[in-house]
């Protein structure tokens, strides 16, 4: 039995769900996502709450289960607050600038880096060596600070490069005299 599966998920005032043509839709302040039905799992709207239940009692809809409340969580949270990554550049000449709706990184190769902020993401750059990334999506959110690390992740030995905000980069020790 899934734990997570079994608790409703609140819907918060200001918020709006709706099932239409095999889709949930969110509607709130931040604005409108929706996830495709698993035809696995059984979904009710009720006074202010979504409930989850698996359709049979196979495997395979146990395992939907608590994923897809999980992901209705994620929509919930989204259209209310929305989400947020911080990357922290670390290396000499290393920086990142946003400009409009690209974000330009300079992390030392023979050119800038021009990264294409995709629609409903926003990208701050607080000061040389943080991204802030931040949308209503959790996805996308993940995706695009993931694309952004992987221009340069970090390496062991000096620790230099981008991680994530709150990433311990384990270091090695260098040869011994």
């Amino acid at each position: 039995m899934s734990r997570t599966g079994k608790k409703p998920v609140a819907v918060p005032a200001g918020v709006t769900a709706a099932i239409a043509d095999g889709q949930l839709s969110v509607k709130g302040p931040k604005g409108t996502l929706s996830l495709p039905l698993a035809d696995e799992v059984t979904y009710s709207i009720e006074e202010g709450s979504i409930a989850v239940k698996p359709a049979n009692d196979s495997k395979r809809a146990r395992a939907f289960w608590g994923m897809q409340r999980t992901l209705i969580q994620n929509l919930i949270t989204g259209v209310t607050e929305g989400f947020s990554k911080k990357l922290l550049i670390t290396g000499v000449g290393y920086r990142a600038n946003a400009q409009g709706k690209t974000l330009k990184l300079q992390l030392g190769y023979s050119h800038d880096v021009d990264f294409a902020v995709p629609e409903g993401i926003e990208i701050k750059t607080p000061d040389n060596t943080t991204v802030e990334i931040s949308g209503i999506d959790k996805q996308q959110v993940g995706q695009v600070a993931a694309e952004i690390r992987r221009w340069r992740k970090p390496e062991p030995y000096k620790g230099k490069g981008i991680k994530y905000a709150g990433e311990f980069i384990f270091r090695k020790e260098g040869k011994k005299k």
